[in-house]
């Protein structure tokens, strides 16, 4: 994302959006400390900050960790912390064991997230599908079929191992706010993450990518979820922009041009503010299957699409008169990635 900002604000230009946030950020060691700069030249646009996995070997990573995302808040203005699936899917330790989501060397980066009052956004495990075998029979069959190394069939943990060491972990660090990205990773079953929610106060979860398992349930409980946590959803997408590359939520093995996104966008409106059955998803390579739109009401869209995403992430408010930025981060804490539409 960082090669391409340029084409970000021209894809925001072209969208009504009024505020995006790239999860994709970089380390301390790799770039962070040009984010002031960055900022200056693309206000528009915010990065979570990412950790140093290379390290993970190293005594005391976990502190080290704690201390660089402590500057990268405070000195750089970061606005939160990514957890990508690495973290329980690919890291191994010192002695070459599976790092678990649950890993106490991280306890030191989580609890500073919490002291600092910035969000701690976690891709934990995939679809369902990514654990099946990679046949015709497997509804993802098309996407697998490019992305072959997203297969978890064979010599990886139970997605629902996953799923449970990053609950244990939450419920460890009530502190801390939790972005629960993909719909808290599990949007195959509304239940989960309905309970989820309930368990733990101190996490939140954004729309990103899931749309086409999200619009797979019956609508009126789909619509009810969304009014219910409507102050716990945060409007998002997987949009990933560069120099020459695009990502709308997925990628197959064609790329896709820039009248894609602008029907990626509408068919994200087409679906919260809608009220038509068995329409096309945002991102066909995730199944060739329809959706049923939720037709939400104002008030909800408006939190999900920006004022979740002004009071979690501390971004500034869309529909504000021009003034002064809100304070830092580290000047409040508690829960209340992806795109802010411009309000109407």
């Amino acid at each position: 994302m960082r090669d391409g900002f340029d084409r970000m604000d021209r894809a925001m230009d072209d969208n009504g959006l009024a505020r995006a946030v790239n999860l994709s950020g970089p380390t301390l060691g790799r770039g962070a400390k040009d984010e002031p700069a960055l900022l200056a030249k693309h206000p528009r646009v915010n990065d979570f900050f990412n950790l140093e996995w290379r390290m993970r070997g190293r005594p005391g990573f976990g502190e080290m960790m704690a201390r660089g995302l402590e500057i990268a808040v405070k000195e750089y203005g970061y606005k939160g912390l990514k957890i990508p699936k690495v973290l329980g899917l690919y890291a191994d330790d010192a002695d070459g064991n599976r790092v678990p989501v649950d890993w106490p060397e991280l306890d030191p980066v989580w609890d500073k997230a919490g002291e600092l009052g910035v969000p701690v956004a976690i891709h934990t495990g995939d679809p369902k599908a990514f654990w099946l075998p990679v046949t015709p029979d497997n509804e993802r069959y098309e996407e697998l079929v490019v992305h072959p190394a997203w297969s978890f069939a064979t010599g990886y943990p139970p997605r629902e191992q996953l799923l449970a060491e990053r609950d244990r972990m939450i419920a460890k660090h009530p502190k801390t706010t939790f972005i629960c990205v993909h719909f808290g990773n599990n949007p195959e079953d509304l239940d989960y993450v309905d309970a989820l929610l309930r368990r733990h106060p101190n996490v939140v979860i954004d729309t990103a990518a899931r749309l086409g398992e999200i619009g797979r349930h019956p609508p009126e409980k789909v619509r009810d979820f969304f009014i219910r946590y409507h102050d716990r959803i945060l409007f998002g997408t997987d949009l990933g922009i560069g120099a020459e590359h695009l990502m709308l939520g997925s990628s197959g093995a064609d790329e896709p041009s820039w009248d894609d996104l602008k029907r990626f966008y509408d068919a994200h409106w087409r679906f919260f503010e809608g009220k038509e059955r068995e329409i096309p998803h945002p991102t066909p390579i995730q199944g060739r299957w329809t959706i049923d739109a939720i037709d939400l009401p104002d008030e909800v869209l408006a939190d999900i699409y920006y004022r979740n995403a002004v009071r979690i992430i501390h971004l500034p408010d869309p529909t504000a008169p021009p003034g002064p930025l809100p304070p830092p981060p580290g000047a409040s804490s508690g829960p209340g990635g992806g795109v802010v539409p411009a309000p109407d």
